[in-house]
Formats: C-alpha cells, structure tokens, sequence
C-alpha cells in the first residue's frame, strides 16, 4: 500500500503545494525561497528517508512568518493523510540526536491528539535567512494540523544552526521510527481500538 499524499493550500499569503511517500529514499525537493528553511527541510526528507516535494510561494516581502508557518500546517496535513488509518504502525518514536555540541532529544505519539511542548531557546534572531522563532511556530504548526503529539527537549547546545538542524533530524528519525510497521501490530495500536 502506497503511503502517499499531495496536499495544496491556496490563501492570500502562501501557495504551497507539498508532496510526501513516508517509504521513500530521502529524496527532495524544495524551493520556499528561505534557503536555511529548504536545508532544514532537505534534513527532514534524507535522515527520514522520506521523498518529499515542498513548493512555496509566499508574501516574503512581508517577513518569513506565513511561509514557515503554512508550510507546517500543509506538512502536518500530509504527514496525517500519508499515514493512514494507522492500523500496524508502531505510532510511537524517539530520537536522541547529537549533532556536534548540541543534543537532541524528539519524541512522537501519532495519537490523533495535537500537543507541542518544547524547552528549545534560540540565541540570535536569525539564522541565515530565517527568523528563530519559526522553528517554534513551524514545529507547532505541524504538530496541530498533523494531530500528533510533539515533543522536543535540549539536552545541550550553544550554536543556534546545530540545535535547529539537531531538532529537524531528530523529527525525521523520530517520525521514521513512528510509521514503522511492526508485524506483532495487526490492528491500530491503542486501548480505544482506534486513534
């Protein structure tokens, strides 16, 4: 069974068109015309292993806000309808990620309950070309339209490119480990018989 989705979303402020195959080889496609926000992206898909296509045209003549955050909410969206009813998915992941001086930790409940909690502190303003609070309202984002359970906790850091990269990697192996199949999960896997 494929597990794949093509979402679009039209507003006044961004265009986005977003391609994602949880089963895929990391390859991507990117082009939100934030250049660190595309790097963080190209992470996501090769350490995830996912294929993903992510268009955007955004009002970036305004500031980067709409883009990052809409493109969370088109992600999530993707993410839920690329996984399915759920039934054999271990549903649950993790992920401690070192990255140089910075650590990582992630984890993920596919619960069908939206929540992000995170401890995450940005020293600068920007990085590159994108503001550091986005990595906050993207994460969040995602987390809500993707009706997951989204946790982040930094264990260690100093460099403000090492801990963003740290937690877009720790989201995708994270993520990975969560729409894993395991052949002992024969329904979906909860005490309600559904999520």
């Amino acid at each position: 069974m494929s597990r794949e989705a093509k979402v679009e979303r039209n507003t006044k402020e961004t265009k986005i068109q977003v391609y994602l195959n949880l089963d895929g080889n990391g390859a991507a496609e990117l082009h939100t015309g934030i250049g660190f926000f595309d790097h963080m992206l190209d992470g996501f898909a090769r350490h995830g292993l996912f294929d993903l296509k992510v268009l955007v045209d955004g009002d970036l003549e305004v500031d980067c806000h709409h883009t990052i955050e809409d493109t969370g909410i088109v992600l999530g969206q993707a993410i839920r309808e690329a996984v399915g009813d759920k039934k054999g998915i271990k549903r649950f992941g993790s992920c401690m990620l070192p990255m140089d001086e910075a650590l990582i930790a992630c984890a993920i409940d596919l619960s069908g309950r939206p929540y992000y909690v995170s401890d995450t502190k940005f020293t600068v303003p920007r990085i590159g070309d994108m503001d550091t609070e986005m990595v906050q309202e993207f994460f969040y984002a995602l987390s809500y339209s993707g009706q997951m359970n989204l946790h982040f906790k930094l264990l260690a850091g100093s460099n403000n490119h090492h801990i963003c990269e740290a937690m877009f990697k720790a989201f995708a192996k994270a993520l990975d480990a969560a729409v894993t199949y395991d052949a002992r999960i024969t329904d979906v896997l909860s005490t309600k018989g559904s999520l």
